[in-house]
């Protein structure tokens, strides 16, 4: 034993030692507590358990003594307050260090969203909460995220909120933190909009298209109005993934997180053909077939804004997305396809997702209406069939015939 601990007593907190120190709490000099016990295999453990001014009596040092004794004894892993605060760090880091490691994984560096997730967190995360351990977060922390983006759309805080929950759900699976203690509270948001065009809007839409002069432009254009498929989807589309022979175009790394394939109709193989032609003219030895600058990957299309201005097109509509949605619509609209089957062709993995655009339009609740209307008024509604009484001259069984009441028919007067 160090000559300068002190037993404080042997006989009611056995194992329990103090020291003085020279800092002084209250006019008298602070303590500082130690517990010993053997290990199980024999060895001598010494552990600092606090000080006096920290609020830790013998009686709590006892205890804690106590514990690592029982831990000893039977084979568990004996840790001592040292030991268990670095292993609590280890697995309660703070929540900008579980930051860094999420957006460092394979899985953070191949994110779609990763600058405009970053750019997120640095301006609402980081201030309030990037120094902050998950465990020391309470409601009224999430509540400063939500009162400092006051005014904005209910979507930006659900995603700010919704980019919280999931690096810590990803931090608690790599153990590096806890789950958090409570619930976000995320603000419901109903800001789903179904684009689509009228009749109207798109003929206007092809009469651009048809004249537009950059033809690379209105070719992806048209090929978005035919299949559905999503602005990215274009801009990565390459040679390889058009299969003529079965009909099929291919989407390599889809949003659904696997590769995906969708019809090739001839009206889009044309398309994609002409532009093929075209594209080896301008960039020899590119595979995409919508190439950027250098015959790179396309990463915009800043035509298509022009191309929505000259086509009159509602300002809310947009230029990809819209196609995406009005080729959904249609296809709902025609009676001829089912959910699940326009849920495939749009590569969902979910039919809730696709049952967003379950809108009719006009001209197609019109002839609903006069069908429903028709069937009404024709009688689509079988009547009651009559009883039909026995033929004459037919015999007829007493025992399964009708009966006449004992009062007879009754008289015209009693009818109303």
């Amino acid at each position: 034993m160090p000559a300068r601990y002190q037993l404080v007593d042997g006989r009611r907190w056995p194992g329990v030692y103090r020291y003085q120190l020279e800092q002084r709490v209250k006019g008298r000099p602070d303590l500082t507590f130690m517990i010993s016990y053997r290990e199980a295999g024999g060895r001598m453990r010494w552990e600092k358990v606090g000080r006096l001014s920290e609020g830790i009596s013998p009686a709590i040092a006892f205890e804690i003594r106590s514990t690592r004794l029982r831990q000893a004894r039977h084979g568990g892993a004996v840790k001592t307050s040292k030991e268990l605060a670095a292993e609590r760090a280890r697995h309660d880091r703070p929540l900008a260090e579980v930051k860094e490691a999420f957006y460092g994984s394979a899985h953070g560096l191949q994110l779609k969203g990763r600058e405009s997730e970053l750019r997120r967190w640095n301006r609402w995360l980081l201030p309030a909460l990037g120094k902050r351990r998950i465990s020391e977060l309470a409601p009224q922390d999430v509540e400063a995220v939500k009162s400092a983006m006051a005014g904005l759309a209910p979507a930006s805080v659900r995603n700010v909120l919704e980019l919280l929950r999931r690096v810590v759900r990803w931090g608690e699976k790599q153990q590096l933190c806890p789950a958090l203690p409570f619930d976000l509270g995320m603000p419901h948001v109903h800001n789903e909009t179904t684009e689509f065009l009228t009749s109207e809007e798109l003929g206007r839409f092809l009469a651009v298209l048809e004249d537009w002069p950059d033809r690379s432009v209105a070719r992806m254009m048209l090929v978005a109005l035919g299949t559905g498929l999503r602005k990215s989807e274009l801009f990565r589309l390459e040679d390889r993934d058009i299969d003529q022979a079965h009909g099929l175009l291919t989407l390599r790394g889809a949003k659904s997180g696997r590769d995906e394939s969708v019809p090739l109709t001839p009206p889009v193989a044309a398309l994609l053909a002409e532009q093929i032609i075209e594209r080896n003219e301008l960039w020899p030895g590119s595979s995409f077939v919508f190439p950027g600058r250098g015959g790179g990957q396309r990463e915009y299309c800043s035509a298509a804004r022009r191309v929505k201005a000259a086509a009159q097109l509602p300002a809310s509509f947009r230029p990809f997305h819209g196609l995406r949605h009005n080729y959904a619509v249609a296809a709902l609209n025609s009676g001829q396809l089912t959910l699940d089957m326009v849920g495939a062709l749009l590569t969902h993995k979910k039919s809730e997702v696709t049952r967003r655009y379950a809108r009719f339009l006009p001209a197609t609740m019109q002839a609903a209406g006069a069908l429903a209307a028709s069937l009404a008024f024709g009688g689509a509604i079988a009547p009651e069939p009559k009883a039909k009484g026995p033929e004459q001259g037919e015999r007829v069984d007493p025992a399964t015939a009708p009966r006449r009441s004992a009062k007879g028919p009754a008289s015209p007067r009693s009818r109303s």
